[in-house]
């Protein structure tokens, strides 16, 4: 006799919920992807769990995001969660734990609305010269921390991939120096240029600390000697936030210096495309966001375009 084929279940209980989750951060190949749908799954599962007998669907799913507002949340930080429970959806559905159709309704579960526009923090050239500065002595420190800060104004680099560049990272490309093929967010490679003041700070730092391979920064331990094959990115945020504070700007996060670096292209005549290409975006959208454009009204741009009417 023919075994009958298992039928995808409405309600899940732990241990589905827990296959499930281990194939969603499986398919994920960012650390700090896995490290946010791991925080959020376990989240809605706890949540889940403290109601026995929930069929997992559209309707569960809205009133867990009714109860993520209750808490106040942001809805970038409600929508995060949206998307792990999404994606556990997906999954256990594909692995035939959950029914098609249920996991179809999930996806459909609209997020929070964000209302307004994130106002951005960007650095004026003056503040971005003063930053740099603050790191402007021979210790061997200052010369990787001011290199450090360089590479973020300079070249739009996130953390993430700041921490992960190699010192064969640098190539020359076209008679200038280049980050090549670089594997930066979504696993998206893309070559960076690095301007001429920028290598040489990077140049200062690896002939004081004697690096010709590997990791480009790494941790310097008490008696200022290097130590370590690296550090992480949390370091990004000590120096940044130091020399911050050191030279009066104020709280300023590491990912502002890569939207000052795309404005200050924007405002040297650098073409969106070509920041687009610099920063790694997928989306053109998410470029323009970065460089906090407003509507001129004063000397419109099509106040000049060549069709005007030449004055008598």
């Amino acid at each position: 006799m023919a075994k009958r084929a298992k039928r995808p279940k409405s309600v899940l209980k732990l241990p589905d919920l827990d296959y499930s989750k281990s194939a969603v951060l499986n398919s994920l190949p960012s650390l700090n992807s896995r490290r946010s749908y791991d925080h959020a799954i376990r989240d809605f599962i706890e949540w889940y769990c403290s109601e026995p007998w929930l069929a997992f669907n559209k309707t569960v799913v809205t009133r867990y995001r009714i109860a993520l507002e209750q808490r106040s949340y942001a809805p970038s930080t409600i929508n995060l969660r949206l998307a792990a429970v999404r994606r556990l959806a997906y999954e256990a559905s594909d692995c035939g734990l959950l029914s098609p159709d249920l996991a179809a309704g999930i996806r459909r579960v609209k997020g929070a609305k964000r209302l307004g526009v994130r106002v951005g923090n960007w650095l004026t050239v003056e503040q971005g010269k003063k930053l740099l500065a603050v790191h402007s002595g021979k210790q061997l420190r200052d010369l990787r921390n001011h290199a450090v800060l360089a590479m973020l104004l300079g070249c739009g680099l996130r953390r993430a991939e700041l921490v992960a560049v190699k010192v064969e990272h640098f190539e020359l490309r076209e008679d200038r120096w280049v980050l090549a093929d670089l594997i930066g967010k979504g696993r998206h490679m893309r070559t960076i240029p690095v301007p001429d003041w920028v290598k040489s700070t990077v140049n200062a730092w690896t002939a004081a600390a004697e690096l010709h391979s590997g990791t480009l920064f790494r941790a310097i331990n008490k008696t200022g000697s290097v130590h370590g094959c690296g550090f992480t990115a949390k370091v990004i945020w000590s120096i940044v936030r130091e020399a911050a504070s050191n030279c009066g700007i104020g709280v300023i996060a590491p990912h502002d210096l890569r939207r000052t670096c795309a404005r200050l292209c924007h405002q040297a005549g650098g073409e969106l495309e070509q920041i687009q290409f610099l920063l790694g975006h997928v989306s053109v959208q998410t470029t323009e966001r970065y460089l906090g454009c407003k509507q001129r009204l004063q000397n419109a741009v099509n106040d000049q375009i060549g069709l005007e009417p030449e004055s008598a």
